[in-house]
């Protein structure tokens, strides 16, 4: 039977990863989520009983992480588009309808595409963004290390991808993309409609690669789950706005201030770890579902 995006009854985790010791006499170093929790860690990234179980909860996050899109601005038409690998089947993955708006997705409308392009579960009323297709099915081909990516066309996005340059590490939040987690696709030849422009783009994210701006495009982001992939989006999303003020302050002759290589590096390190990029993601998700009662949920 195919996978259906229809959610299961989400009481569903039975157990999440504690990443918190109460070894005083552990000589262990603290990860990132032990190092930001000031008394009782918060819990891991839940875990499952089943694939249904989690494919539900995965499709939850999914459809919450488009409603938070739209309230942060980042539609544009038929435009943007995530990506979820399936628990079950890796080499398939979900995705949103084309022609339907953020704030109105929920868990049901997801399609499930294989490597071919053939929806193979979910809702197929209607068909999947193909430009969308070619850029999510080369990033999950070149990286099995990524479970989600986001691509949307946010204003700030789109002005700094017209620079073709890296976001510079001008404060705290930006260095979450420090190194080789951050790249630039200097290529740009239309809408994507082909695998070959879809395999140079992945290729162009690299190996360790979190996010990507594609030149005069917009903006791409990738994680172990849709909430860190999302959360990176809306970082790096800001992360553009924030760079665009500088520079234009800078052009009034104001220095900038660099964050130094140790630092920045130091920073990524002890915020960049897939349990503490999904948490960072939480907050948003927890008001949209009080914003709109868990509609996405379903």
């Amino acid at each position: 039977m195919a996978p259906s995006a229809v959610p299961v009854e989400q009481s569903s985790a039975v157990a999440h990863k504690q990443l918190c010791t109460t070894d005083k006499e552990s000589s262990k170093e603290l990860t990132p989520l032990q190092a930001i929790s000031q008394g009782v860690c918060l819990p891991g990234i839940p875990l499952f009983s089943n694939y249904d179980k989690q494919r539900a909860w995965i499709l939850s996050h999914m459809a919450g992480a488009f409603r938070i899109f739209a309230r942060k601005g980042f539609t544009e038409g038929m435009s943007g588009h995530i990506s979820v690998r399936d628990p079950e089947h890796p080499h398939t993955f979900w995705t949103n309808p084309l022609a339907k708006h953020f704030a109105t997705l929920k868990a049901s409308d997801m399609i499930l595409v294989d490597y071919d392009g053939k929806a193979v579960g979910g809702n197929t009323s209607r068909p999947a963004n193909a430009a969308g297709f070619l850029i999510h099915s080369a990033v999950h081909k070149a990286r099995p290390d990524v479970h989600a990516a986001c691509h949307c066309h946010g204003k700030a996005g789109k002005a700094w991808s017209a620079f073709g340059r890296k976001l510079e590490m001008i404060n705290q939040d930006v260095t979450y993309f420090y190194g080789d987690a951050q790249a630039v696709y200097n290529e740009f030849g239309g809408v994507v409609l082909s695998e070959e422009e879809g395999q140079r783009l992945a290729a162009a994210l690299g190996p360790k690669g979190k996010g990507l701006i594609l030149r005069n495009h917009g903006l791409l982001t990738v994680g172990s789950t849709v909430d860190e992939a999302a959360y990176l989006y809306t970082l790096m999303e800001r992360s553009c706005e924030v760079q665009l003020m500088v520079e234009a302050a800078a052009a009034n002759g104001i220095p900038k201030l660099y964050v130094d290589d140790k630092s920045a590096e130091f920073t990524f390190r002890m915020s960049s770890d897939p349990e503490a990029l999904y948490w960072e993601f939480q907050p948003d998700l927890e008001y949209e579902r009080d914003m709109c009662c868990g509609a996405f949920e379903n």
